[in-house]
């Protein structure tokens, strides 16, 4: 992986010093043609002056002082000069493989200077085999044009001097590229060395080690910020699992237990079969009753496992409306058995718990109190709001939360039965002993979904004082 940051890091820096330098090139290039062209313009009317006296007085070839003026000008220059009368007859040359007295009036450059134009531009020279750079100017008499000024350069040392150019050019290109790799082999470092333990975590994950956890110290912030996703995601699996794994050895237990005794009811029943009926038929009542009491117990496994699997978003639920609609429900079942039922809430309480959960809450706190509450007893539902200094709920914001209880006057628990009231498959003694030991902790699972907390403590009159503190909406 640091090999491919590195080779990335450092095409990019190529492609952008590419993008950059080869236009700069170009650019280069016809700045040092237009500079070139312009000294020559210049030279070639300063020679110009000082030929027009010679062309004037018709000295022609040999003046020996323009000669002179223009080899002094070719040593220093490199340009190659030709001056010619009216005619376009060279009088003055700068080549000593030409000589004066040559006729230039077939040049096109020379034909436009005696035309009176300045003329600039490129052309293949027959006669000396490469390109040439030209100037071509008019030497004036006043109006008249007395002759020309031509000076040539070879055009390829305009690309001599823009390599020289791009010769710093390619050097500070070559020192960046280095520095680009240098910085790309730390930043890969920084940014693979992370990943790469991060990925041998992800590796122990995958193969069941629910310990793992990876290291979140080092790396830029996103990278830190995945590790600790990693970290949670990993506690929480290992929650889960753990948690599965407990929930199907308590599953596993409990249901042997009716499932034995189904067996047991119909193997006796089918020995009886043909010599009791009335045996048979009291044990298949029994077996039937075992059916039932197993068909409770799985219904409560299949609350409890989805309670625990929930990660449904919370919303604000008035509480006190549910309360008030569910010992509507449970009002009959009260009346029945001699229990008294109430309910005080205020106009409206709103808190936060997750759709559904307030419901099965009340439900089974009501189910436990009337399982527990002899004839003549009493269960009350209330609500009130808590201040947020007394442990309630644990997203409570600051401010108040909202509590539910449900109180009976039933036989109460010990200290001992209360911490263990919220275990699957725990039962207390009398009544409430003949439950599937999951209700309460189905209402433990929701109200931890929900953000809330739930307990259950000995009432301040004897009985069970059952309460979930959610949130209050905001």
């Amino acid at each position: 992986m640091r090999w491919r940051l590195v080779a990335v890091f450092v095409g990019i820096t190529i492609v952008v010093l590419a993008a950059h330098d080869i236009p700069l090139r170009r650019h280069l290039q016809q700045v040092e043609r237009d500079r070139l062209v312009t000294g020559l313009e210049r030279d070639s009317f300063v020679l110009a002056g000082r030929a027009e006296e010679s062309l004037e007085t018709g000295s022609g070839p040999g003046d020996t002082a323009l000669q002179h003026v223009i080899d002094a000008y070719r040593a220093s220059s490199g340009a190659r000069v030709v001056i010619t009368d009216r005619s376009g007859i060279a009088v003055a040359i700068s080549d000593e493989e030409t000589s004066a007295g040559t006729s230039y009036a077939t040049r096109p450059e020379i034909a436009s200077a005696l035309g009176g134009s300045l003329v600039t531009g490129e052309r293949d020279s027959t006669s000396l085999g490469f390109r040439l750079l030209y100037v071509a100017v008019p030497v004036l008499s006043g109006e008249s044009v007395v002759g020309t000024v031509r000076l040539t350069y070879p055009a390829a040392e305009v690309g001599r001097r823009v390599s020289g150019r791009v010769g710093g050019l390619l050097v500070v290109a070559a020192i960046s590229i280095l520095t680009a790799a240098a910085a790309a082999m730390v930043l890969a470092g920084t940014l693979s060395r992370p990943l790469r333990r991060l990925r041998a975590a992800t590796d122990r994950l995958a193969g069941g080690d629910l310990t793992v956890k990876a290291q979140n110290d080092e790396g830029p912030p996103e990278i830190r910020g995945l590790a600790n996703a990693f970290n949670t995601m990993s506690a929480r699996l290992g929650r889960m699992v753990a948690g599965q794994r407990a929930f199907a050895g308590d599953a596993s237990h409990q249901l042997r237990t009716p499932l034995t005794a189904l067996r047991l009811r119909l193997d006796q029943a089918a020995e009886l079969v043909d010599t009791d009926p009335a045996g048979t038929r009291a044990r298949i009542e029994a077996a039937s009753a075992e059916t039932e009491r197993l068909q409770h117990l799985v219904d409560g496994l299949l609350v409890l496992a989805r309670a625990e699997g929930r990660e449904d978003a919370t919303e604000a639920v008035d509480i006190a409306a549910v309360a008030h609609e569910r010992v509507d429900v449970w009002q009959p079942l009260a009346e029945e058995q001699g229990i008294t039922l109430t309910v005080t809430t205020p106009a409206r309480a709103l808190g936060m718990a997750v759709p559904g959960a307030v419901e099965q809450i009340i439900d089974n706190y009501l189910d436990n109190a009337l399982a527990a509450t002899p004839a003549g007893g009493r269960i009350d539902v209330e609500i009130e709001y808590v201040s947020a200094a007394v442990p309630a709920a644990r997203n409570a914001p600051a401010g108040l939360s909202v509590v539910l209880h449900v109180r009976d006057t039933g036989p109460g628990m010990t200290d001992a039965q209360l911490t263990k009231a919220f275990d699957r498959f725990w039962r207390g003694t009398g009544s409430v002993s003949q439950g599937s030991g999951l209700g309460l902790a189905i209402v433990a699972q929701l109200a931890n979904a929900s953000g809330a907390t739930a307990r259950v403590r000995s009432g301040p009159g004897g009985g069970i004082d059952a309460s979930v503190a959610f949130a209050q909406a905001v």
